[in-house]
C-alpha cells in the first residue's frame, strides 16, 4: 500500500509543472477530514494536498506560477480547517460534523485577512492608498466580465464559432485570476463559483452548437452575477431577464447595456426581455 500510496504522489508531481513543495500544519481530527481538507485545496493540475490526520502535517505540491501557499490555504480555511495563517470562519467550523470538531488552537477573528503591504515606510496617505486598492480589485476581476460581455454578444448573434472562441478568451481570463489580488468579499465568492464558471466556460468552448452555448451561459451567467455583485464596478452593470427562455423557466445574463439584446434568442427575439437590477 505504501508503494501504491508513493506512485500516486509521484504521478501527480509529474502532473503539475514546476512542482514545489512544502509542508504546513493544518488541525483537524480525522480521516473524513482528511478528505475535506484535500479535497479543497486541489486544483487539477495545479495543487496537489496530502494532509497526515496523526501528524496534523500537510504536504502542498503546487505550481508556483498559477497558485501560493496562501491561496490553498484559504481554501482549505474556507472549508472548515485552521492553520496557523488562516483560520476559518466560525459558522463554517461549527457546521462540520462533530468528530471532524478539533480543538482549536488559535482563537481570534483575523479570518482570511489578505496580505497587506507595509505602507508605513511610504509618504501616501489613507485615501491615496485606499483608491489604489480600489483600483487594484478593479483590474483583477475586469478581464473576466469584460470576456463574459464579449461571450454575451456572440451569443446575442447566435455565432457558434465566434461564442466558443470568446469562451477560450474567458477561460483564459478566469485562469489567471490572482485570488491574493482579490477583497475579502470576492475571494469568498470567488471559491464557492470558480470550478462552476470554468465548468460551463469550458462546455461553451467546445461546442459550435449555440443551443448547448445557451444552456451554460444561464448557469454561467447566475454565477457571474454573484461575483459581480461584490465588486466594485467603474460603470453600471444591468441584470436582465428573459421569462421565456431556459423552457419558459425564465434566465438572466449581465449587460454593460441598459438596452435589452436577448443572447438566448438573439435576433428571433432580440428585445424580449427587461432590466430587474442596476449594479453599481
Amino acid at each position: 500500500m505504501a508503494i501504491t500510496v508513493l506512485l500516486s504522489f509521484t504521478a501527480c508531481n509529474a502532473q503539475i509543472k514546476n512542482a514545489k513543495t512544502e509542508s504546513v500544519k493544518i488541525y483537524g481530527n480525522c480521516g473524513m477530514c482528511e478528505n475535506t481538507i484535500e479535497k479543497a485545496g486541489n486544483v487539477k493540475k495545479v495543487a496537489q494536498v496530502d494532509w497526515n490526520k496523526d501528524t496534523k502535517m500537510a504536504t502542498l505540491t503546487y505550481d508556483p506560477s498559477k497558485t501560493n501557499q496562501d491561496e490553498i490555504l484559504k481554501r482549505i480555511a474556507l472549508a472548515g480547517y485552521d492553520s496557523d495563517q488562516f483560520l476559518a470562519p466560525d459558522d463554517v467550523y461549527d457546521n462540520l460534523p462533530g468528530c471532524c470538531q478539533y480543538e482549536r488552537v488559535k482563537k481570534t477573528e483575523v479570518i482570511l485577512t489578505e496580505v497587506v503591504t507595509d505602507h508605513s515606510m511610504h509618504n501616501h496617505d489613507s485615501t491615496t492608498d485606499a483608491k489604489s486598492e480600489t483600483k487594484q480589485e478593479v483590474k483583477e476581476l475586469k478581464v473576466v466580465f469584460d470576456n463574459y460581455f464579449a461571450l454575451k454578444d456572440a451569443l446575442v448573434k447566435s455565432d457558434g464559432n465566434l461564442a466558443s472562441a470568446k469562451a477560450k478568451d474567458l477561460l483564459n481570463a478566469l485562469n489567471a485570476v490572482q485570488m491574493n489580488q482579490l477583497s475579502n468579499e470576492e475571494h469568498t465568492v470567488w471559491m464557492k463559483v470558480m470550478k462552476d464558471l470554468k465548468f460551463d466556460t469550458e462546455h461553451i468552448e467546445e461546442t459550435k452548437d449555440v443551443g448547448h452555448q445557451r444552456d451554460h451561459f444561464n448557469t454561467l451567467s447566475d454565477n457571474m452575477y454573484q461575483l459581480i455583485k461584490v465588486s466594485k464596478q467603474v460603470t453600471p452593470t444591468y441584470y436582465q431577464h428573459c421569462p421565456m427562455a431556459n423552457d419558459g423557466k425564465g434566465a438572466n445574463w449581465l449587460s454593460k447595456e441598459n438596452g435589452v439584446k436577448n443572447p438566448y434568442y438573439g435576433s428571433q427575439m432580440l428585445t424580449c426581455g427587461k432590466t430587474v437590477e442596476t449594479i453599481e
